[in-house]
C-alpha cells in the first residue's frame, strides 16, 4: 500500500477521535453547561447533520483546486472547530465548534476515499479504502479512550485541545506524504450531480443511513447505558470504547479485505446479524460481560458494512465518483443523527436507556431489505443485458469488391 494512505488514516484518526469522543464525554459536558443529557446529545445530531450538508458543499467548492490541496484545508477547518468548542462558554458555542469541525468531515473522506482508490491497482480499492478508514477505527481504541479518560480526569475542554493538535499532525502528514496530482480536468457538477439519478447509488446510500444509523443509536447513549443499566462505573467506559474501537478495526479490515470479491453477499451477512445484535442488546445491557461482548461485536458488524458501502457507491457513480463519495459519507452521519435523535426520543419518553437498541435494530433490519432489493435489481439487470446479447445477430461479413 502507497505511504500517502498513512497521511490519510492520520487525518482519519482525528477526525474520528473527535466524532466519538463525545459519547464518553456526554454526562460531563452535559453537567457543565446544566442540560439534560438528551439535550447534550445534539452534539452528537449537530454534527452528524454538519457533515450531512459539509460534505456536498466543501466538495463542491474543492473542485476549484487539486486534491491534496483541499484535503489540507479540510484539516484546518477541522483544528478551528476543535479549538472553538474547547474554549466555549456556553453550550450554544460549544454545538457550534462541533458543527464547524464537522464540515470537514464527509469532504475529507469523500475525496480521501476517491485519493486512495486512485493510488491502487482496481482489484485493491476497497482495501486501500479501509485502510484510510483504519485512522478512523483505530482512533476508537486509541484516541477515544484515552481523550474520554483526560476528559473525565482533568476536564472535557481539554481533550478537544488535543483532539485539535492531532488536527494539525494530520495536517502535516498530508502536506508531507499525499502526493500532488493535477485537478481533474473537466469536472462539471452537472456531470457530477448525474450520478444521484442512478437508482443503486440511492439506494445504496440509503443502506448506509439506515445501517449505520442502527450503530450509532446504541452506541451514542452507551455511557448512560453501562452505568445505570450494566452497572459499570463511569471510569469503566474508557475501556468499553476500546472494546467498541477493537471491534471496528476489526470489522473494517474483514470488509475490506472481502468487499472486492463478495460485495453484496458480506452486506446481507453483516446487515442481518447487526439487526440481530442491536435487538438482543435490550438483553445483554443487563449483565457486564455480556454487555462488553455485544458493544464489540456492534463495532465489529457495523464497521464491516463501512468498506464495502463505500465501494459501491464509487462502482455505482463510476465517472463522477468524487460528489457521491463524499455525500455517502453525508449519509453515514445522517444515520447517525437520525439514530441519535430517535434514541434521544425514545429516552425522553421515558422508554429507559435501553430502548434505542431497538431502535438501531430496527433502522439496521430496514438496511438488509434494501440491500435485498438493490442486488435482486442488479441480478434482473445483468439477466437482461444478457438476453440482448444473446439475441443480437451475429456481425454480417463485408463483401470486399469493386465499387
Amino acid at each position: 500500500m502507497p505511504l500517502a494512505l498513512l497521511a490519510l488514516a492520520i487525518g482519519a484518526f482525528g477526525i474520528g477521535t473527535t466524532e466519538f469522543v463525545i459519547m464518553g464525554l456526554l454526562p460531563d459536558v452535559a453537567a457543565d453547561f446544566q442540560v439534560s443529557i438528551p439535550t447534550a446529545g445534539f452534539l452528537v445530531t449537530g454534527y452528524a447533520l454538519g457533515v450531512v450538508l459539509g460534505a456536498p458543499l466543501m466538495t463542491v467548492l474543492g473542485t476549484r483546486v487539486t486534491r491534496k490541496r483541499m484535503l489540507m484545508l479540510l484539516m484546518g477547518l477541522f483544528i478551528v472547530g476543535n479549538v472553538v468548542s474547547a474554549l466555549a462558554p456556553v453550550f450554544g458555542v460549544m454545538l457550534a465548534g462541533r458543527v464547524i469541525a464537522s464540515l470537514a468531515h464527509g469532504a475529507f473522506f469523500g475525496i480521501g476515499s476517491v485519493v486512495a482508490a486512485d493510488l491502487v491497482a482496481p482489484q485493491k480499492k476497497a482495501g486501500a479504502i479501509a485502510m484510510m478508514f483504519t485512522g478512523l477505527t483505530v482512533a476508537n481504541v486509541v484516541g477515544v479512550p484515552l481523550g474520554t479518560f483526560i476528559g473525565q480526569s482533568v476536564g472535557w475542554r481539554t481533550t478537544f485541545f488535543i483532539v485539535a493538535g492531532l488536527g494539525v499532525i494530520g495536517l502535516l502528514g498530508v502536506a508531507k506524504l499525499v502526493p500532488e496530482q493535477p485537478r481533474p480536468e473537466g469536472v462539471r457538477i452537472r456531470h457530477e450531480l448525474a450520478a444521484f439519478r442512478k437508482v443503486q447509488v440511492l439506494l445504496a446510500m440509503a443502506m448506509t443511513v439506515l445501517g449505520f444509523g442502527g450503530v450509532f443509536a446504541a452506541i451514542t447513549y452507551i455511557t448512560p447505558m453501562m452505568t445505570e443499566i450494566a452497572g459499570y462505573s463511569p471510569s469503566s467506559v474508557t475501556w468499553l470504547l476500546v472494546l467498541f474501537g477493537l471491534g471496528m478495526v476489526g470489522g473494517n479490515l474483514l470488509g475490506g479485505k472481502f468487499a472486492d470479491r463478495h460485495l453484496m453477499p458480506l452486506l446481507y451477512v453483516s446487515l442481518g446479524a447487526l439487526a440481530v445484535v442491536l435487538a438482543l442488546f435490550t438483553l445483554t445491557a443487563h449483565d457486564k460481560i455480556a454487555a462488553a461482548a455485544t458493544v464489540f461485536l456492534i463495532g465489529g458488524l457495523g464497521f464491516a458494512t463501512v468498506p464495502p458501502l463505500q465501494k459501491r457507491v464509487l462502482d455505482q457513480a463510476a465517472g463522477a465518483p468524487t460528489l457521491a463519495s463524499a455525500v455517502n459519507i453525508g449519509a453515514f452521519n445522517l444515520g447517525n443523527a437520525l439514530s441519535a435523535w430517535l434514541g434521544g426520543i425514545v429516552i425522553a419518553a421515558g422508554l429507559g436507556y435501553t430502548a434505542p437498541n431497538w431502535v438501531g435494530a430496527v433502522l439496521a433490519a430496514s438496511a438488509l431489505v434494501l440491500a435485498i432489493v438493490s442486488g435482486a435489481l442488479e441480478r434482473r439487470t445483468g439477466a437482461r443485458s444478457r438476453l440482448v446479447a444473446e439475441r443480437a445477430p451475429e456481425p454480417a461479413a463485408v463483401a470486399v469488391g469493386r465499387h
